[in-house]
This record gives structure tokens, C-alpha cells and sequence, in this order.
């Protein structure tokens, strides 16, 4: 195989979209609501990859990325991953965030102090945001404080990380709606 392939699959919650080269995976794409959507959003992040049947490694990644989109335990641990372009920090906090068990959670401080820099929660946030691997590198299980489930990478599409956790078992905090955002809960007033 010369450059990179992908591929689109069908999983219990859509269409999702693989990347990998010679090396390993080099993306996992989480539906859209269209196909054409999760096509689009491959061809826009690595449009130098080419439609092809998958390779072993990718096949085993679908497999795993299949059965844990059905509320399975998936196990990554032989699928190779294509990190050439990842900054260092980021591969050890994806290595870190492999290492959380199925139906628990960590936060991006947890994590950063984890990794010896307990001041770079921050930036414990920003390479989950950015993690290529969804699902294989469970980035779904790293919240922000309050353990709040908003937030996805660019390759997340529309499944949520509260729908992710919950096919795992988790119970993260839903998150704050607008109205507990702007009108704060006022004390209840004494009887009059």
C-alpha cells in the first residue's frame, strides 16, 4: 500500500470512518448524521488518503471499534496506531488515557498531575481535543472538572461522550443546561 487508505463501516450507531497508512491507524471518525457528512470530514482532514479495502490492522481496529459501539468490551491493545505526527506530550497523554478501565473516568487535572505536570490540566485538554484516535484511545473517558460531558474531539462527530460512557457503563454529571448557567439557584426564601 502506497500512502494512506480509509474506509467508512457501519456500526450500531452509523457510519464511521477509519484512516491508517503502512505504519498503523491514523484516525478513527466518529459518525455524522449523513454519511456524506463523515465522508466530507475525512476528505477535509486527510485528503491525500484514498478509499481502499482495509488493511489487517485496520480491520482489527473496525472490529474492536464494531463491538464497542454495541456496549462490548473492545480490546485495542494489537491494533498499531500511526503517531508520526503527534506531538509528544499528547502520546503520553493518549498512553495515559489507555490505561483507564472500561466504565471509569479521569479528569484533565487527574490526568496531568498523573503525568508530572500538574499544572498543564490545560493542555491535558487540548491534546484530548485533538485525539485522532477516538474510541482505540479512549479520549470519552477524560472529562473536565465536575466530570462534565460536553466536549468532543474533531473527529467525534454526533455521538456524545455521555452516550459513549453510558454504553460503558458510566454515569458522568449531565451537563449544566443554560438556565442553571445564567440563573444561578437562589436559597429558598423563609416563610413569611
Amino acid at each position: 500500500m502506497v500512502g494512506r487508505g480509509y474506509t467508512v463501516f457501519d456500526t450500531a450507531l452509523g457510519r464511521c470512518g477509519i484512516i491508517w497508512s503502512s505504519i498503523g491507524v491514523v484516525a478513527v471518525h466518529l459518525p455524522e448524521a449523513r454519511e456524506i457528512d463523515t465522508r466530507r470530514r475525512i476528505f477535509q482532514v486527510h485528503p491525500e488518503a484514498r478509499e481502499q479495502r482495509p488493511s489487517e490492522n485496520a480491520e482489527l481496529a473496525i472490529e474492536g471499534i464494531r463491538g464497542l459501539l454495541q456496549g462490548n468490551e473492545a480490546d485495542f491493545s494489537d491494533v498499531s496506531l500511526d503517531a508520526g505526527g503527534v506531538p509528544g506530550f499528547n502520546r503520553r497523554v493518549y498512553e495515559y488515557a489507555c490505561t483507564i478501565p472500561r466504565g471509569e473516568t479521569r479528569t484533565y487535572r487527574e490526568i496531568a498531575k498523573a503525568l508530572g505536570a500538574s499544572g498543564a490540566a490545560y493542555s491535558v485538554a487540548q491534546a484530548i481535543a485533538k485525539n485522532p484516535f477516538m474510541l482505540i484511545v479512549p479520549c470519552h473517558r477524560v472529562l473536565e472538572a465536575g466530570n462534565y460531558t460536553d466536549r468532543l474531539s474533531p473527529y467525534g462527530g454526533v455521538i456524545s461522550k455521555r452516550r459513549l460512557l453510558a454504553l460503558e457503563g458510566a454515569h458522568p454529571v449531565a451537563s449544566k443546561t443554560l438556565f442553571e448557567v445564567l440563573l444561578p439557584v437562589a436559597p429558598p426564601r423563609a416563610p413569611t
